[in-house]
């Protein structure tokens, strides 16, 4: 009998439950995306680590490569074309990606981001302070794991702070599956048009931020507005979405291994525990806009030419490479880590969400020593968009109490 094709994201259940349920299947399975589009997707650390490595002889990242975009098999109004189609730096090959990705990287140096480490605290404990008014439960997503992250980012591209929630509500938007196509493509062009009037303010009034040093940078680059423009809204999106998540489900995955949150803190192992909380349950979930060129064999699987290809960003709870992949353990091996990619597409933000995951979590613990989930984790509400994946409302409390109920 023939298994019936398993669609992401099922409805009933959350996208690390149908992971599950794809990687028994094997390492390279055939999937049905939203609007019952056909693709292919990696789940075994072997096929993602192949596929990751190509030298862009076998997949491309451009959607003019998709037949099925193009020849009417996948409507017009499909709802993620909003990111398959977009001309920016991750839908981009060879000598043209890597003309974008200089000019980003020319700004976002390794020395900026390590500079910003005291303003993370800053932010940090300007949001913990605020949690100290709180006498019962608390949503930490909204008061922490949000906030913090929209502020680092948009600060680190210099938008006011009145402007800010609006980045989070286009970005929640672009993401989630759940959303009309009219929906995406009008939270994008608007956010291309803010994003086009900042560039302008930024010309007009230079300050120390990265969207005045891009603009500084684009001299010898010479990207068009619309470039740098398309660049900023996909730096501004993934700098965030996925870091919200990263805080929510470390704070899930330590409050329910407590001795595990002892030893971190003991030992001062936050940065093992951003690895460990990438490779126990990344918040960055399928990267899905790949193209095949030609027929290819990954894995032992023959994928067709022209085929849709995704590969999972969780591969590291493939039991191939960690025999006891479902245990929380900092001391696991973090090498070959492939959370943010390898390759010419690696994250340029993983400097950034590394820093910020390491310094909220040892701040937050720090503070709030015998914070505890105010329910069971299994009860907690998962975000239901299949690219990105975290708790959309996590209850916690500050202080054991007696009389705490266990619902959330």
């Amino acid at each position: 009998m023939t298994e019936s094709i398993i669609q992401l994201p099922t409805a009933g259940e959350s996208v690390f439950q149908t992971y599950e349920r794809i990687r028994g299947r094997g390492p390279v399975v055939p999937i049905e995306l939203p609007g019952k589009v056909e693709a292919w997707l990696a789940v075994g650390h072997q096929a993602v680590s192949e596929i990751l490595a190509g030298d862009g002889t076998l997949f491309s990242k451009n959607a003019r490569n998709c037949p099925a975009l193009h020849d009417g098999t996948i409507p017009p109004d499909w709802p993620l074309r909003a990111l398959t189609d977009i001309d920016h730096m991750l839908n981009k090959d060879g000598d043209d990606h890597r003309r974008v990705r200089k000019t980003i990287g020319q700004a976002f140096t390794p020395g900026r981001v390590t500079a910003l480490e005291a303003r993370i605290r800053q932010i940090t404990a300007e949001l913990i302070d605020g949690l100290r008014d709180h006498a019962g439960e608390l949503d930490l997503v909204s008061c922490f794991t949000t906030p913090l992250p929209v502020r680092v980012i948009c600060e680190l591209f210099g938008v006011p702070a009145d402007e800010q929630s609006q980045i989070r509500r286009w970005a929640t938007t672009v993401v989630s599956q759940t959303s009309t196509g009219e929906e995406t493509q009008a939270a994008v062009e608007e956010m291309l048009a803010y994003l086009s009037e900042l560039l302008n303010r930024k010309r007009r009034a230079p300050g120390d931020d990265l969207t005045s040093a891009l603009v500084q940078a684009n001299r010898e680059s010479r990207l068009s507005d619309e470039e740098l423009v398309r660049t900023l809204w996909l730096v501004l999106i993934a700098g965030h979405e996925t870091t919200v998540h990263l805080l929510g489900n470390a704070v899930i995955a330590l409050c329910s291994h407590p001795a595990q949150l002892a030893r971190a803190a003991a030992e001062d192992r936050w940065p093992d525990v951003v690895e460990e909380i990438l490779r126990f349950r990344s918040s960055a979930c399928v990267m899905f806009n790949r193209y095949a060129l030609q027929d290819v064999t990954i894995a032992g699987i023959d994928i067709p030419a022209g085929a849709i290809v995704g590969w999972y960003a969780g591969v590291g709870r493939d039991p191939q490479r960690h025999p006891d992949a479902d245990i929380f353990d900092i001391d696991h091996d973090h090498r070959d880590q492939l959370a943010f990619g390898r390759g010419p597409h690696f994250c340029l933000g993983a400097p950034l969400a590394r820093l910020e995951g390491r310094v909220a979590l040892s701040m937050l613990f720090g503070s709030f020593p015998r914070l505890r989930l105010a329910c069971d984790p299994d009860s907690i509400p998962l975000s239901p968009q299949f690219i990105t994946c975290g708790p959309l409302a996590l209850p916690v409390l500050l202080e054991p109490m007696a009389d705490a109920t266990m619902s959330c």
